[in-house]
């Protein structure tokens, strides 16, 4: 099974959402380290060392319907930025109180160049469940992947979960978890695919909400080290 490498968007779902007629765009930002140096495919950018740099603007339908737009781009170790395909989504947070159960869904599909993905057209939906408390915040994501592409492979399956301790009314701290289970019909043991868990902050940074964080791979197929940060602006 190849080795992960860090996606465009390292984040787990949540309640979030924009409200009908507003906008914002998040600047996603991940940079991999200790990670494999050796393309698995003619035409890859082996992640070692790679900074991948994705806008994300998104806009508010409904109350409870949301639409996004993602710009892929990388800047490779030698300093070369490339613009890498583009995705849409759009998510689904079913009405709920400000504390307890919430749920949604998120559909996105889009077309990567082949530095970064061995299938250019790709689909995932999220399955979106969370509680909400006073001083804790969880949430989890069963993510379902496919590609349109002759070859590409069955479903695969990846689980992500999020738990934060609300410090203040702007800061939460917590752990993040990214758990790739390979193929649908057959998930794989825990030295099989990507394992990585981030210790990460949520935060209010000049006005503009801000997620940050570390993470570790777990196993061999993991990434061993990855920053990231996603920066909120509302227009």
């Amino acid at each position: 099974m190849p080795s992960w490498s860090a996606s465009e968007e390292i984040q787990v779902y949540s309640d979030d959402k924009e409200d009908a007629g507003a906008a914002s765009v998040d600047f996603h930002n991940n940079y991999t380290m200790g990670s494999r140096k050796t393309p698995q495919y003619l035409g890859e950018q082996a992640p070692n060392n790679v900074y991948r740099l994705t806008p994300e603007f998104n806009f508010g339908l409904t109350d409870t319907l949301e639409l996004g737009v993602y710009l892929l781009t990388t800047r490779s170790p030698s300093g070369e930025w490339n613009s890498q395909g583009y995705k849409l989504r759009l998510k689904y947070i079913a009405p709920h109180d400000n504390e307890g159960f919430f749920w949604g869904l998120n559909l996105e599909t889009g077309k990567q160049n082949l530095a970064v993905s061995a299938t250019p057209y790709n689909t995932e939906l999220k399955t979106i469940l969370g509680w909400n408390q006073e001083k804790w915040k969880y949430a989890v994501n069963f993510n379902t992947a496919g590609s349109s592409n002759t070859g590409a492979g069955p479903l695969s399956e990846e689980v992500a979960f999020k738990i934060n301790y609300v410090l203040d009314g702007v800061t939460q701290v917590g752990l993040e978890s990214y758990n790739e289970l390979g193929p649908l019909r057959s998930f794989q043991g825990f030295s099989s695919n990507s394992k990585t868990i981030f210790g990460v902050v949520d935060t209010d940074v000049a006005g503009h909400e801000l997620n940050a964080g570390i993470g570790h791979g777990l196993n061999g197929e993991s990434d061993k080290w990855i920053i990231k940060f996603i920066l909120n602006n509302k227009f």
